[in-house]
């Protein structure tokens, strides 16, 4: 890699698998030091392991409203400032909404909303008063377009791809950029949910993509020069209206 963050200081949330993790990865490997903040304290103790002191680990539960509040000023704690947070930490449920669980809407709607909010305004906090920074958040495809299996996730996405979009506008003036990533269907952990045959045909039909390949748009979006911010791309396999 080329060091094109070298000397940063990043956090991801729902670091310790999928998306988070190849990001997280792949800002290590161009030289920032990243706090790696995810409730998985075993896979985050193999992180260590394996990125040594590029890798901060930092055990949160998101979910409880003590803990999500208590992550950043840990987060400053431990590595003194930020330049960049990604807030990537996500559930995902899908299907028929008259067979949705109401606990594991609930639980989804707090971690990709609420949690995501409060998050970014506790690091805005921080940032405005260096006045400089770069948020990213994890959004999807399903953001732009409701679809149809998946009305309770896709709603979720609605709502904090317009969070992202009117804080970026209140937050540019302080030399903070805002951007999200639109995934379309990557492989990770959160495709457990889709139906057996679906996920089977997708695959074979060359419709999924993979994280790591997510975590290269969102290298693009932090180097860009600071005068141009990346609002929002949209990724998706080339076969994805197959």
């Amino acid at each position: 890699m080329s060091g094109l963050l070298d000397g940063k200081v990043a956090a991801v949330t729902g670091s310790a698998s999928g998306i988070g993790l190849a990001s997280a990865e792949a800002m290590i490997a161009e030289g920032a030091r990243v706090v790696f903040v995810d409730y998985n304290e075993a896979a985050l103790t193999e992180l260590v392991a394996k990125h040594g002191d590029k890798a901060i680990p930092l055990a949160v539960n998101l979910l409880d409203s003590d803990e999500c509040a208590s992550m950043m000023p840990r987060i400053l704690d431990l590595v003194g400032h930020l330049d960049i947070f990604h807030a990537n930490a996500g559930l995902y449920v899908g299907g028929d909404l008259l067979e949705n669980d109401p606990g594991a809407i609930d639980r989804m709607l707090q971690l990709n909303v609420a949690v995501v909010m409060k998050n970014v305004q506790a690091v805005l906090k921080h940032m405005t008063a260096r006045g400089t920074g770069d948020v990213l958040v994890t959004s999807s495809l399903a953001a732009h377009y409701p679809t149809p299996w998946e009305p309770v996730y896709a709603s979720s996405k609605w709502a904090i791809d317009c969070f992202v979009q009117t804080t970026r506008r209140q937050m540019f003036k302080h030399g903070i950029r805002i951007g999200s990533i639109s995934p379309g269907p990557v492989i990770t952990g959160l495709l457990s949910d889709w139906p057996a045959e679906k996920l089977a045909e997708a695959k074979a039909n060359g419709s999924l993509v993979e994280a790591e390949e997510i975590a290269q748009a969102l290298l693009f979006m932090l180097t860009r020069p600071r005068h141009i911010t990346i609002r929002d791309m949209v990724i998706m396999p080339t076969n994805f209206d197959l």
